[in-house]
């Protein structure tokens, strides 16, 4: 599933159409994608208008359009955005495609996970549920005082399964998780209430890295994260620990319902 970073590329892929009309909307709709809109609605509520600007947060995209419309978008796990030219022959899984003068702007997703929102407001200001969306972990409003409170509250709950809770961590899903543990050298499986006050702010700490990092490096442009991460090792058959001085066997195992992989000598 997209996470923090790969969301932010896919979403400015659809920056060459910034300014552009929208001349026509082609969309499936059966397509699991408007099971909160009919996708007649959205054909109705975009055509004609300009797309004006674009933003995220977390795992969603928010989409701008002339006359205070606003298209969110959820990625879900296989959608991807991209941007053809007009003699783009559609494909069975492009859902919603929107045709402007030069170019289609158009969301693929082969498995329909994906969901799609549009809300016209009378004031041109963002929707109420992206208004009330938690701080973003790369920005200021993610603070220490924050975090602590949220762990605190779940004591029980696995490091893993705590930092995939997207009420704190917005945008942090399997990949970064398994990537913030082994930064901190703590095992996935630790309860939150195991955590020392200063666990608790290198958690914070790690988290803000790591999402600043991946977005620094995946969305100009879908660039490889360092070998020194574990994530280009944690899914690798015979993958090791990137450690220089460790190099250990990672393990890969269920928990709660997640895949995750770590080093079981970096991480005891």
């Amino acid at each position: 599933m997209p996470e923090l970073a790969e969301v932010e590329f896919f979403c400015k892929q659809w920056d060459l159409g910034l300014g552009g009309e929208i001349g026509e909307v082609l969309t499936h709709p059966a397509a699991r994608i408007y099971r909160d809109i009919p996708a007649a609605a959205v054909e109705r509520g975009l055509t004609g208008r300009t797309l004006v600007g674009s933003e995220t947060h977390g795992k969603q995209m928010l989409f701008e359009f002339s006359g205070g419309a606003w298209m969110g978008l959820h990625l879900g796990m296989t959608g991807r955005l991209y941007v053809a030219a007009l003699d783009h022959e559609e494909e069975k899984r492009d859902h919603l495609i929107l045709v402007q003068r030069e170019r289609k702007l158009i969301f693929s997703d082969y498995r329909m996970f994906g969901k799609l929102t549009l809300d016209i407001t009378d004031d041109g200001e963002r929707p109420g549920w992206w208004q009330a969306l938690p701080p973003r972990t790369t920005e200021s409003g993610f603070t220490k005082s924050h975090h602590r409170t949220f762990v605190k509250r779940f004591p029980k709950t696995p490091l893993k399964t705590l930092l995939l809770d997207q009420r704190c961590y917005p945008g942090i899903g399997n990949w970064m998780a398994d990537e913030i543990c082994w930064q901190l050298r703590l095992p996935p499986q630790t309860r939150s209430g195991e955590l020392s006050d200063e666990e608790i702010d290198a958690v914070w700490k790690v988290t803000r890295k790591v999402s600043r990092d991946a977005v620094r490096v995946i969305r100009p442009d879908w660039g490889r994260l360092p070998d020194s991460w574990l994530m280009n090792h944690r899914w690798k058959d015979g993958g090791v620990c990137p450690r220089k001085e460790c190099r250990t066997d990672l393990v890969r195992a269920d928990l709660r319902g997640r895949t995750t992989c770590w080093c079981p000598v970096c991480q005891k």
